[in-house]
């Protein structure tokens, strides 16, 4: 099985003179899930190369197991700043798509016209995409095979206006995640703030925020078992 991660290459916070990127967390987290199931994993980014990390995530509170365990592994540390560029990918090497978040998404994965595309055909040879926290704004402007928003009528989940508030963040990005999937149809869900939740409808699975990654990764494992069995 074979699934690719895609990070964010936009590294400033709006006009904030602060930097952003994509979040620790929500990249290793579904990383050692899927590399310890034994899942070929490719990371790409728009720009390729080395995606900005968001540096909160670096903080000392924002630390898991998961993250330690990333500091310490020079080996996927190397193929992080080595990703392929998107216009390089090709969908059909791929059994699934994983995005994690971090705010950098809200300002290039949402109006990328390569990651539009790479999840439409994805989504046209029913494989699962997934999306955490911030990265769901990669789906804004992604249609269904039927022409309207692929997330019209879908039970979805992301980042809060709640968790955007606590972080302060409301004024500076360009569009709030959860307004932005209501306005598009969306059936927008979210569970306490900085809690475990994830929405899966059919192969589409989104996760709220960075607590949520693991769960979302093991999720798109359930789904990679059963299309094995198949």
């Amino acid at each position: 099985m074979k699934v690719l991660i895609v990070l964010t290459s936009h590294s400033d916070l709006g006009n904030t003179g602060e930097k952003t990127g994509f979040w620790i967390e929500e990249f290793a987290a579904p990383y050692y899930v899927l590399a310890d199931a034994g899942v070929d994993l490719t990371i790409a980014s728009p720009k390729g190369g080395q995606p900005p990390v968001d540096p909160k995530s670096e903080a000392p509170d924002a630390q898991t197991a998961s993250t330690k365990r990333f500091y310490s592994d020079y080996e996927l540390i190397d193929k992080v700043a080595h990703t392929l560029e998107l216009s390089e990918v090709d969908e059909s090497d791929y059994d699934a798509v994983f995005y994690p978040g971090g705010h950098g998404p809200l300002w290039d994965l949402a109006t990328d016209a390569q990651s539009i595309e790479l999840i439409e055909n994805f989504v046209k040879r029913n494989k699962p995409v997934v999306f955490v926290c911030h990265a769901p704004a990669a789906l804004v402007n992604v249609k269904a095979p039927n022409g309207e928003p692929l997330v019209k009528d879908k039970e979805v989940t992301g980042f809060s206006n709640s968790e955007e508030e606590a972080v302060k963040l409301t004024e500076v990005v360009p569009f709030l995640l959860e307004d932005e999937i209501k306005k598009l149809g969306g059936q927008y869900s979210s569970g306490p703030d900085w809690g475990v939740y994830v929405k899966k409808d059919g192969l589409l699975i989104t996760g709220q925020n960075p607590a949520s990654s693991e769960a979302a990764a093991k999720a798109l494992l359930e789904e990679l078992k059963k299309k094995k069995e198949y």
